[in-house]
């Protein structure tokens, strides 16, 4: 699972109706205390649906704080 984390509650709203739309099947979860971000929701996803997420993401100009993996038990930044 990837997690996206962001800065404000109404972008993560926004994400989850988007992903929803796309047919991307997504949790809303807290966001992890070792992320540091303006908001306490973030969204887990598939890695599979990972192109299409950044797609939406760009394509709609979606504001978020970053897109994760966790490895090692750590959460790691992925480039968009």
């Amino acid at each position: 699972m990837l997690l996206m984390a962001f800065d404000s509650t109404q972008q993560a709203l926004r994400a989850e109706m988007l992903l929803d739309y796309a047919d991307i099947e997504n949790d809303m979860c807290p966001t992890p205390k070792e992320i540091t971000a303006g908001c306490a929701l973030s969204l887990e996803f598939q890695e599979a649906d990972l192109s299409e997420v950044k797609r939406i993401i760009k394509e709609e100009r979606v504001d978020i704080h970053g897109l994760y993996s966790k490895e090692d038990g750590h959460y790691v930044n992925i480039e968009l």
